[in-house]
């Protein structure tokens, strides 16, 4: 094919994807904010569209208790938690192969379970100023299992996204973390609703129309594991992770911040994505 019939082709693959974008998404790079839940929530559930809900959890006593480390340390006395480790703040994410320099892997955390949560709050809390960065998560309901002790802080469920789904969550999950920590370009197979208590969530999505624009390439498989107390890479070639990432020619993200009372819903295919490696 010569070069001219290329640059015709390219151009309009690329109106193609403006318009089917424009018809699902509208012409504003934005996230609807709301004041009460979305009538019918089924508008933006159909669409994996996102959306925010200003004031959705004043209601939670967890707003104003869980700002306060006394509190968090009195609720989960004698409670044991999983911390996540890593040098960076980036889990699951690409780094540096440790052999080769020139080269990529795909790194894991290194998790410590067991930990005593007063212990656990505090690598998190010296993370800042720490060579290794700290976080507490769990995946599969966390919330009523790990932490079940600050369970009764916030609604086990939302009522309207109950209805709106038709079935209760298949699980609540807690994450606490600093400003260092991010997550990793992925894509969930959930309707997502997030919740900030304190601080402030910043996503970067990419709608299903950009699913287009993605590629694979497989990575060697590694982990954080702690040696001497230290972080250090270690390679596992065993296993291999298929990462997509984004041809940036075309890709228009979506980017807002989520803060504490807000509510947030909808996926674009949740994509969340690390800019600084996603093209290497």
């Amino acid at each position: 094919m010569d070069r001219q019939r290329q640059e015709i082709m390219r151009a309009k693959l690329a109106a193609l994807w403006e318009e089917v974008r424009e018809l699902r998404l509208g012409t504003t790079p934005s996230v609807d904010r709301l004041d009460g839940p979305p009538m019918p929530l089924t508008d933006y559930v159909s669409a994996n569209k996102p959306f925010v809900i200003s004031n959705a959890t004043l209601h939670w006593p967890a707003l104003s208790l869980w700002t306060q480390d006394e509190y968090l340390r009195r609720a989960m006395e004698g409670r044991h938690v999983s911390v996540h480790l890593t040098p960076d703040g980036r889990a699951d994410a690409l780094s540096r192969h440790p052999h080769d320099p020139s080269s990529l892997c795909f790194s894991s955390a290194h998790v410590r379970r067991g930990v005593p949560f007063e212990e656990a709050l505090r690598l998190v809390i010296d993370s800042s100023s720490s060579s290794a960065v700290a976080y507490c998560q769990e995946q599969n309901d966390c919330l009523s299992s790990e932490y079940s002790a600050l369970a009764g802080d916030a609604d086990a469920e939302i009522g309207w996204a109950t209805e709106a789904l038709g079935r209760p969550p298949e699980a609540v999950n807690l994450w606490i973390g600093g400003g260092r920590s991010e997550t990793w370009f992925h894509k969930d197979h959930y309707e997502n609703l997030y919740a900030v208590v304190s601080g402030k969530k910043h996503f970067l999505l990419l709608p299903p129309t950009d699913a287009h624009r993605l590629y694979i390439r497989w990575y060697p498989a590694a982990s954080y594991n702690e040696v001497n107390g230290r972080l250090k890479l270690a390679l596992e070639l065993e296993r291999h992770f298929d990462m997509k990432y984004a041809y940036f020619n075309f890709l228009q993200s979506i980017e807002y911040p989520l803060l504490p009372a807000d509510g947030g819903g909808g996926e674009l295919d949740d994509e969340e994505q690390e800019a600084a490696m996603a093209h290497p």
